[in-house]
């Protein structure tokens, strides 16, 4: 299958040149939430390391801390200790601008609910994440026209969210977070709001555009039965991330 969005040229930060082939690595964090005297340590002293094409899955029971590991890992949160590293570069040392912008450039998110903009068509959506960076209106179009193709979605391009289905919402939502040839996706609960079957289906896509873009995968996920498609199962339990047993 041709995929033009896979373009070398692209400044998005190359897998050969990331250290070690790993993509994400996370160093002792540590994050506490306080309300106000009580102070709830969610996550201790957390290492984790994803490589270049690896699928891992987090799993832990309602309240464990997965949405906030999640965060950290993809600097939409500063952990209290620790350090998160994308591409080699120290998310917590960043200023908000060059973290967005590495986030734009290394990182696609996923989450429960679509979060489409629900007054642009789906093509617009998945473009927006490209016209953020800079990229021309022609090829933001092109390459979302293109990653749209590959999630089935090539005769919807033009409705709004509104005008699909829940399972298509989704999967414009998994395209927009691979249109910007993201070194991982970080995914919390992306089947959570579908049936069995449309859970299935996306969980079949995105392993498949996995595979075939070497795009890394964080899955949060509550179902222990897509969990074990992934390369590896991890758990936090006592805000600890420990290999699932």
């Amino acid at each position: 299958m041709n995929t033009p969005v896979l373009n070398a040229s692209s400044p998005t930060p190359s897998v050969e040149s990331t250290a070690a082939r790993i993509v994400l690595r996370a160093s002792g964090i540590s994050k506490t939430y306080r309300e106000t005297r009580v102070a709830t340590r969610v996550l201790e002293n957390i290492d984790f390391e994803i490589a270049t094409g690896e699928s891992v899955a987090i799993v832990g029971t309602s309240g464990a801390g997965k949405s906030t590991l999640l965060h950290l890992l993809g600097g939409l949160d500063v952990p209290d200790s620790g350090e998160v590293h994308v591409a080699g570069q120290n998310m917590s040392a960043l200023s908000d601008a060059a973290r967005g912008d590495l986030r734009n450039r290394a990182l696609g998110f996923v989450y429960q609910f679509h979060h489409l903009l629900p007054e642009f068509s789906a093509l617009e959506n998945v473009a927006m994440p490209l016209l953020i960076r800079g990229e021309s209106a022609a090829l933001a179009s092109a390459s979302a026209r293109e990653i749209l193709g590959q999630v089935g979605l090539a005769d919807r391009v033009d409705h709004k969210p509104g005008e699909l289905s829940g399972g298509e919402r989704q999967r414009a939502a998994i395209a927009r977070a691979l249109v910007t040839k993201p070194l991982c996706v970080l995914a919390d609960e992306p089947t959570g709001n579908l049936d069995a079957g449309n859970a299935q289906a996306v969980y079949d896509m995105m392993l498949g555009l996995k595979r075939e873009l070497g795009t890394s995968l964080v899955v949060v996920t509550h179902d222990m039965q897509l969990a074990s498609r992934m390369d590896r199962v991890l758990e936090i339990r006592d805000g600890k991330l420990l290999p699932r047993d």
